[in-house]
């Protein structure tokens, strides 16, 4: 071992008690405000479905029409790969998950729509159809066809539509307590915030609804959708997202960028207004700016291009959704919003493609780091993180199999979750 070196110091201990005491403040701002990624799955789309349409059947039949569109316009894994340039070798495996993914589980994350997709409407036809989605979402949740997640978008906190925004968040989350209870993957989605007040103001409408029903406090929790240029710079020339997720004091789960409006709201025209306009960079680059380390996820926004008429058509629009998917997933936007079940094929290629193409050499990297193998990169421990969080994604959404990543890694999920996410608990490293 040879000589053993002596240890000299200068500084008292009292100065890194003193340094220490300092800094507590600071310790406890960053553990609040920067807890990191909770951990939990993220859906990879959206799907909203007007409040007067959806119906117990309404997620089986995106994934029917999706199946029936692809047997119509690309009925096997040479042809579908063809339209989307997917790789020869990722055809068939790509191929085979998507369907199996359309039958099985169609719609990860379902949105019953009261704003823009449903509109202005009496009072007592708005109360009804949020009394009749509650009901619908437990009868769902209770015989096992929901979706993963599942909630409402009601209308903005703006003056013109506020009241009626309160009234069906009421009403709806009234008849999911009446029908049992609160689901554990409910989910709201808060339109058109242009003010942190707005955020806060909708807190205190939750935190009411809780305390009417006895529930935890921070029991519900939402999204906070991105449409307006006042919500990325602030009219003092700040952030004013970041000052959205600080007054949501803990709720906000998701900042999902909406498309038209905010492309509308900086006057971008009709023809321009899509999610990789430069405008859109801008936005999603701050919103992904203020909610990394907060735990709140950043969504893509959706194209209004549909896949539908003859087979030209059909495959130009997903040639175009399947790009703008891709684009999103490099950008580290792991979600998007989907308009038309046609969407769903290319939604589930996009990601497919994207996890299966990279399971090899992410799988050998993070076998190297947990080895301390070496090799022609060098790893540390913030790519470690990543790249468990990258084979995670996968497989939460059908892209991988555990059994797989784990024959490529040597880990189990725990241990891709310990790395994923080290705020819960000393990493173990295990044998699968």
């Amino acid at each position: 071992m040879g000589q053993q070196e002596k240890v000299a110091t200068s500084l008292a201990g009292a100065v890194s008690e003193e340094i220490s005491a300092s800094l507590t403040a600071v310790d406890a701002e960053l553990a609040r405000r920067y807890p990191g990624d909770p951990g939990t799955r993220q859906p990879v789309h959206t799907v909203y479905v007007p409040g007067d349409v959806f119906e117990p059947g309404t997620l089986r039949s995106w994934g029917d029409q999706a199946l029936a569109a692809l047997d119509e316009h690309a009925p096997d894994a040479a042809s579908f790969a063809a339209v989307l340039g997917i790789p020869e070798e990722l055809a068939g495996p790509v191929h085979d998950r998507v369907r199996a993914k359309l039958e099985r589980e169609p719609v990860e994350n379902l949105r019953i729509d009261f704003e823009d997709g449903y509109g202005p409407r009496p009072d007592a036809e708005e109360d009804e159809a949020a009394a009749r989605a509650a009901r619908l979402v437990s009868e769902a949740y209770a015989n096992g066809t929901a979706a993963p997640y599942t909630g409402i978008r009601m209308k903005c906190m703006e003056a013109g539509v506020r009241d009626r925004g309160i009234r069906t968040t009421d009403v709806f989350l009234s008849g999911l307590m009446a029908a049992g209870g609160l689901p554990e993957a409910l989910v709201l989605t808060l339109p058109k915030v242009t003010y942190p007040e707005q955020v806060t103001a909708f807190v205190q409408l939750l935190e009411a609804f809780e305390k009417a029903h006895g529930l935890d406090a921070g029991r519900i929790g939402f999204e906070i959708q991105i449409e307006t240029s006042q919500s990325i710079l602030a009219a003092d020339g700040t952030a004013a997202v970041a000052r959205m997720i600080d007054a949501a004091r803990g709720r906000a789960t998701g900042l999902h960028y909406g498309t038209f409006d905010y492309s509308a709201c900086v006057g971008v025209s009709a023809a321009y207004q899509a999610s990789d306009h430069p405008a859109a960079d801008h936005a999603k680059a701050v919103m992904q700016v203020a909610a990394a380390g907060t735990g709140v996820r950043v969504s893509d926004g959706s194209t209004n291009v549909l896949p539908v008429g003859p087979t030209g058509q059909v495959h130009e629009a997903w040639r175009l959704h399947y790009g703008l998917t891709r684009r999103a997933l490099a950008r580290a936007y792991y979600q998007g919003w989907d308009m038309h079940p046609g969407h769903l094929p290319t939604r589930y290629a996009a990601v497919y493609t994207f996890y299966r193409e990279g399971l090899e050499p992410a799988a050998a990297r993070l076998a190297a780091y947990v080895a301390k193998a070496g090799g022609d990169v060098m790893d540390e421990p913030a790519t470690a993180k990543a790249l468990s969080g990258y084979l995670l994604r996968g497989i939460d959404c059908g892209a991988l199999d555990t059994a797989e990543v784990a024959r490529l890694t040597g880990l189990t999920r725990a241990d891709l979750d310990a790395f994923a996410s080290p705020r819960r608990g000393d990493l173990t490293v295990t044998a699968p």
